[in-house]
């Protein structure tokens, strides 16, 4: 206790040099816990999102079919095993057909999915609902950044062609019965909803379906019947990945920020070390083992971080309470990254975050505070009172 009272008033007593080495850290403390919060924010949004409005609780493919091929979507389709037709029709899955088309709004030529969906499930966020229309007219669902870039609008007619399941071209006019806004770009971007019976006469593909959507929050789900099942862990690999890269710029950031207030920190210790021989010398003279003044000014430094957590604290807890409860606006740009980001991003600070940082600084802190001190040990009591330390 008295090497605490101690070592707190030898940081007091160094006046501006400390509290410049607390704000430099205290910094270092905020950055890094904002910068944490603001990824995990992201990462639980993006995710709910995706998973709301795409995934689901899962997806059964097709054994053809593969995203990233554009080619297999052409042989990608097929009648529903049993057990996954009778999932659908309890309303524990939802069927997806899936096409590539042309559009040609105002004369321009877009490329295109058209995507078949039942107008009554409920298993994705997406407002099917408003496919269920009468009329001769086929109707179609298009996102905002697709209305956006075909500049169409409720109502609009476009004519769209396609091939059918023996090769033969086909096109006709469909009408934009809805425009829909997600933060999920994968739903949106280039591709038109219909309803599944209408796509799958249009197609000449009668009950069949591309992939199928499991209803969200169902476990222990498997292949059936050679459509295979892939897990929210596979069809949320890219953005983990891509996370994962941020996170890896982020710790450079973080590297940076400790750095220059270590190195404030250890230039601090050295300083300190070189200005008090006469004290160093005086404490081993009245009894002070050498390694008790080791402990005394490694305490001293250590308590830079100390006072930093409190300093960050006072002005961090009120900044980023703001943040989390207001979230952070993204800029408009962000629609056409490609990435789901919402509008506002809300970080989110635990405990495990917040703990974890601050243990992480402070140990930094101590070991960066006794590397300096080790000189000490080797200091010769008499030769330090008279100031020639070596």
């Amino acid at each position: 206790m008295i090497a605490f009272k101690l070592a707190y008033r030898n940081l007091v007593g160094a006046g501006l040099r400390t509290w410049l080495n607390v704000l430099v850290l205290s910094i270092s403390f905020v950055v890094i816990i904002w910068h944490k919060g603001f990824l995990d924010g992201w990462n639980l949004q993006a995710r709910h999102d995706m998973i709301n409005w795409e995934i689901g609780g899962g997806q059964y493919w097709h054994p053809e079919y593969d995203p990233y091929d554009p080619f297999t979507i052409i042989d990608s389709h097929g009648a529903l095993p049993e057990k996954l037709q009778a999932d659908v029709d309890s309303g524990l899955a939802t069927p997806i057909l899936i096409s590539q088309a042309t559009m040609y709004p105002d004369g321009r030529m877009i490329s295109v999915l058209l995507k078949g969906i039942d107008p009554g499930q409920q298993v994705i966020k997406l407002p099917a609902d408003q496919l269920a229309v009468a009329g001769d007219e086929i109707p179609v669902l298009i996102g905002t950044r697709l209305a956006s870039n075909s500049k169409l609008k409720i109502n609009d007619l476009v004519t769209v062609r396609w091939r059918d399941a023996n090769g033969a071209f086909d096109a006709t006019e469909v009408k934009i019965v809805g425009i829909f806004k997600t933060n999920v770009p994968t739903v949106d971007q280039g591709q038109l909803w219909l309803p599944l019976n209408r796509l799958q006469n249009m197609l000449r593909m009668p009950d069949e379906a591309t992939i199928v959507i499991a209803q969200k929050d169902r476990h222990a789900l498997a292949d059936i019947s050679g459509w295979h099942f892939q897990s929210l862990d596979f069809l949320l690999k890219d953005f983990n990945q891509m996370l994962k890269s941020k996170q890896v710029g982020g710790s450079i950031l973080y590297i940076v920020l400790l750095a220059l207030a270590m190195l404030a920190i250890f230039d601090t210790q050295v300083l300190s070390i070189f200005r008090r021989q006469k004290e160093i010398g005086t404490q081993i003279a009245l009894g002070m083992t050498r390694w008790q003044v080791v402990r005394l000014f490694t305490l001293e430094g250590a308590m830079h971080g100390v006072l930093a957590a409190i300093a960050g604290a006072i002005y961090g807890i009120p900044l980023l309470s703001v943040q989390a409860i207001y979230g952070l606006a993204m800029p408009m740009a962000t629609d056409d990254y490609g990435l789901t980001i919402s509008e506002r991003i809300f970080p989110v600070y635990s405990a495990g975050l917040v703990g974890a940082t601050t243990l992480i600084v402070l140990i930094t802190v101590t070991i960066v505070s006794f590397i300096p001190t080790r000189k000490i040990t080797k200091m010769n009591p008499t030769d330090a009172i008279r100031g020639k330390i070596q």
